[in-house]
């Protein structure tokens, strides 16, 4: 399956170079550019791409104030030079499904995540991880003698993958587990973490 993916940067410069970084993968189409926030959504209000990479520093309008209006349109894979926590925790907790920063990552890991993030994956760089780490963790979680979030040894297994980046496929591959085994695990770790994204799983989980 292709995967139709959208770019947002105000460098015309960066999304020339994205371009050319993803245009050489057979599997990912890019659809469509835009340098602010108000064109990013129109971007995906007309082309609808399986995923946008979306800078957070921009004129006009920028990439966080954005990100709640389209986050059920399409999946959010925020790529961009701005690595405080604060923006971070703001783009999960809005619906972004992963957070890459520019320097952490090569053409091939790139096309892979964008792939991923098309497939239910929410890829992070390291330093945003330990941003999210890091960073408030608001509610509380079901007590466990297992785990302090309430979760059995093998959603813990899931969780720890998940926030690796991987795809169902993968974690499934990875476990000796059919797919939907892991989808059904993903919806009751969901549940008892009180999420609804991956993302915010993930905050939840190395938060704890």
């Amino acid at each position: 399956m292709t995967v139709r993916v959208g770019i947002v940067d105000d460098s015309d410069i960066m999304r020339r170079g994205l371009l050319a970084l993803l245009g050489t993968d057979p599997e990912i189409d890019v659809i469509g550019q835009a340098g602010d926030g108000d064109e990013a959504i129109e971007l995906v209000k007309n082309e609808r791409p399986d995923v946008l990479l979306l800078d957070v520093r921009m004129p006009r309008r920028d990439g966080l104030s954005i990100v709640k209006e389209i986050a059920d349109q399409t999946r959010i894979l925020m790529l961009t030079f701005t690595d405080d926590d604060a923006s971070i925790q703001r783009a999960l907790a809005d619906g972004a499904a992963g957070y890459l920063i520019h320097g952490t990552f090569d053409a091939d890991s790139l096309a892979h995540m964008v792939r991923a993030t098309a497939s239910g994956a929410a890829p992070f760089s390291q330093a945003a991880l330990r941003a999210v780490q890091q960073g408030p963790v608001s509610g509380s979680a079901p007590a466990s003698d297992q785990d302090p979030l309430g979760l059995s040894p093998r959603q813990a297994e899931v969780m720890d993958l998940i926030a690796e980046g991987r795809s169902n496929s993968d974690i499934a591959g990875h476990l000796f587990l059919a797919e939907k085994t892991v989808k059904n695990h993903i919806n009751q770790i969901f549940a008892i973490l009180g999420v609804t994204s991956r993302a915010e799983a993930i905050v939840r989980w190395l938060g704890r």
